[in-house]
């Protein structure tokens, strides 16, 4: 073996450190995680009261803050912690009023609780019976049991065990402490809890401080937004979900209040308290006006009430109040707190429930904020774990399982057809190139999923108004041609398509030209149309190179050209991509389909600024042998035909309405109905500023929905003088046929003509057009 090659082991051994590195990795994770959980569970002790201080801290941190501007940082936490301390005293002697007079009053239902149970035992005692004898029978039956007579006799037989206790040994101090225990216990934490408050009101400034440098390791402003973030939104947790338990124990007393509870105070304020305790306070609170009523009333009708009365209150707290108070307010997903609620209850009991909330929305806080810990908001937070993108390319590979229109119409509920391609359909087009060429799918999932995309947008341009064409059909000129043409392969064509498809919804005459046809027949295609715009579509891994080649060949062929290039979706190299490509020629270079749109926007208006006359018929001249025929070619206008215009205001709810004939340089206004005042007086206007002009050299009807996105009319003085924005005009013909006037109606507004429409306009302006020969004949010289 040559000494030049490398040995086979030596091959193998970067793959064995690799292999080693990940396994101690995981090794290190699960130590980690393990000795983390350990610490939690075994500190609780200490754990606990810090976890509640700094709950509190954050809760009454907002009320120092604005007290510290009068008193001063020591007496504003002072007066603080008195008001929350007096307050729990307020509370807590009110509470123990109505516990010692409930006291009082309990023997008072002994009758009632006996005489509930007689009944319940009446009514079942039949089936209760059978079923206890049945149980008698079968202990007697099983191995090992002995008849009665035997332990009868044995009872009597052998002396019974006698246990004697000394009371004297045990010592008063020992007895003092067992009383005492559960009460000190709670006192000492409740104490402690305050104590660690309060100095961590006094020194907030300072332990934040701290916390950012242990935590943000250098990245402040991001550790300060997190934890401002976190502060904000456990206040807002806290105080909705004050008021929402404050809104649920005031019903709920003066509810049991009028069903006769007793005490009905101290069990709304003991429900508004235990509510704090998600999934179980609700319940535990209700046990005990359930268990009194029971006991207080005669019959089963106060209970049932007070069943229905938690019932309606628990319903709309839960899905009326909940919802729209918290919002969201904690970012955390519903199964996340059911995960944390239970996670933290098993580490440390009733009270990890009660802080399983705060604790899991500073993780997921944390989580939005620091980069290595993002994992906890992906895996908590209630953001959708993928992109619209990445789930419309999750479901593409599921071919058969999902119907993307479906999918497309869905999004476009909430946004618009550009943001569909921008931000969903177009980096699916990059993630499957990616996987092909990484060899993550194959060929035929490669071809399915651009067929299925293909699909997807001849579908929505067939669904959707062709913007070429108004509603009601008829032709509609926009004011810029723009071509894409595919820089190399099928995701160049298909994103062309994309942006053709936005293109033409706004109003161009848009064309997407496939890949497959040669460079030189592009460029054929090119000088026969003229586009007034030239948009090279480019999709990785095809490169801004094979741009360059295509627009360095259109530039050398038609030097006048306006060309742009769409690196679509690219987001790293812009700079160096777009300077090569402006070196070849190229205008502008984009990454989303809305900035093309805009750029052609734009350069719609600049072509708009110089306005296009209407061409003259090439039988000019026997056209006005006929116009002159009838006599009219003067400025007067014709009172006879008003009639006809006013009808035609009525029918079609136009605000104005004209019969014009237009001469060899002059458009005469014969009769009308609603024109501005100014054009009106004018009684003409010059032929080459004429709509009416352009429907004699059609011979035929001419709608524009808006003048303005027209380019022959957007810089109309005549028409934007006078705001006018919609024509619709047919041809009113001579007696030999030829084209010499028009009827019209106008707006000042865009407006759709539907193909009913057409046909009346048609029908009145052969009426029209009858009437002018009669005023013709009426006119000639006997």
């Amino acid at each position: 073996m040559s000494p030049h090659l490398p040995t086979p082991a030596a091959v193998r051994i970067p793959r064995r450190s690799r292999s080693s590195a990940e396994s101690l990795s995981g090794i290190w994770a699960v130590t980690l995680t393990s000795a983390l959980l350990a610490g939690l569970y075994f500190g609780r002790e200490v754990l606990v009261p810090l976890a509640l201080a700094a709950l509190i801290t954050f809760l009454l941190a907002p009320v120092a803050n604005r007290l510290e501007r009068w008193l001063g940082r020591i007496a504003a936490v002072l007066v603080t912690m008195m008001l929350v301390l007096g307050g729990a005293v307020t509370l807590g002697w009110t509470l123990g009023r109505q516990a010692v007079d409930l006291a009082y009053q309990l023997p008072s239902y002994e009758e009632n609780i006996r005489a509930k149970l007689i009944s319940i035992q009446g009514q079942g005692s039949g089936a209760i019976s059978k079923v206890s004898e049945t149980m008698e029978d079968l202990k007697k039956d099983l191995p090992g049991a002995k008849d009665e007579g035997d332990l009868a006799g044995q009872s009597e037989n052998e002396p019974m065990p006698v246990e004697v206790v000394d009371n004297a040994s045990e010592k008063p101090m020992e007895m003092i402490r067992s009383m005492a225990a559960p009460v000190l216990g709670p006192l000492g934490m409740s104490a402690l809890v305050i104590l660690l408050a309060t100095f961590m009101l006094l020194k907030r400034d300072d332990l934040q401080g701290r916390v950012i440098r242990l935590i943000g390791q250098g990245r402040i402003s991001a550790t300060t937004r997190a934890m401002n973030d976190a502060g904000t939104r456990v206040r807002k947790y806290l105080l909705m979900q004050l008021v929402v338990n404050v809104t649920y124990g005031i019903p709920l007393a003066i509810g049991l209040y009028f069903i006769g509870v007793p005490n009905a105070i101290l069990w709304g304020a003991l429900a508004a308290v235990l509510r704090f305790i998600p999934y179980i306070g609700p319940w535990i609170a209700a046990a005990f006006p359930i268990l009194l009523s029971l006991a207080v009333a005669p019959s089963w009708v106060a209970p049932m009430m007070v069943i229905s009365l938690f019932v309606v209150l628990e319903l709309i707290s839960n899905n009326v109040l909940e919802p729209w108070l918290y919002g969201s307010s904690t970012g955390v997903s519903p199964i996340a707190l059911i995960i944390a609620a239970v996670f933290w209850t098993w580490l440390w009991g009733p009270v990890g429930l009660v802080m399983a909330t705060p604790i899991t929305v500073c993780l997921v806080v944390m989580g939005r904020h620091i980069p290595s810990l993002a994992f906890l908001s992906v895996v908590l937070g209630e953001e959708e774990a993928l992109t619209p993108s990445e789930d419309f390319y999750r479901r593409l590979l599921k071919q058969g399982e999902h119907d993307e229109m479906e999918l497309a119409e869905a999004f476009l509920k909430t946004n618009s057809l550009t943001e569909l391609y921008d931000t969903m359909l177009i980096p699916v087009i990059i993630a499957c190139e990616e996987d092909y060429r990484t060899g993550s799918i194959d060929a035929d999932q490669h071809n399915d999923i651009s067929q299925a995309l293909t699909e997807l947008v001849e579908d929505l341009e067939d669904r959707q108004i062709n913007s070429l064409e108004t509603a009601d059909g008829t032709s509609y000129h926009p004011a810029c041609r723009v071509q894409c043409l595919a820089a190399r392969g099928e995701r160049d064509r298909i994103a062309g398509a994309m942006a053709v498809h936005v293109l033409r919804q706004q109003g161009f005459d848009a064309a997407n030209i496939p890949a497959t046809r040669a460079i030189n027949e592009l460029i054929a295609s090119l000088e026969r149309d003229l586009p007034d715009l030239v948009c090279i579509s480019v999709v990785e891994p095809s490169k801004a190179v094979h741009a360059r080649k295509l627009c360095q060949r259109i530039r050398r062929v038609l030097p006048e050209q306006r060309i742009v290039v769409g690196l679509w979706g690219r987001e790293e190299n812009i700079d160096e991509d777009a300077e090569i490509l402006r070196e070849a020629g190229a205008e502008e270079i984009f990454t989303n389909v809305a900035d093309l749109s805009a750029h052609a926007d734009r350069l719609a208006l600049h072509l708009a600024e110089q306005t296009e006359p209407p061409q003259r018929p090439e039988d000019e001249e026997d056209r006005l042998l006929a116009l002159n025929r009838l006599g009219l070619v003067n400025p007067d206008r014709e009172p006879v035909l008003d009639h006809i215009t006013e009808k035609l205001a009525r029918i079609f709810e136009a605000p104005m309405t004209a019969i014009t004939l237009v001469d060899r340089e002059r458009q005469l206004f014969k009769a009308h109905t609603g024109l501005p005042e100014g054009l009106a007086e004018d009684e003409d206007s010059p032929r080459d500023l004429s709509i009416c002009g352009h429907v004699v050299a059609a011979d035929g009807l001419v709608v524009v929905k808006d003048l303005q996105r027209d380019r022959r009319f957007a810089k109309n003085p005549m028409l934007t003088k006078h705001s006018i924005r919609f024509y619709a005009g047919v041809p009113i013909h001579a007696s030999n046929g030829q084209p010499i006037g028009a009827l019209c109606i106008m707006d000042s507004s865009p407006r759709g003509f539907s193909k009913r429409e057409q046909r009346m306009l048609e029908e009145n302006a052969a009426e029209v057009a009858e009437e002018l020969e009669r005023m013709a004949e009426i006119a000639l010289p006997t």
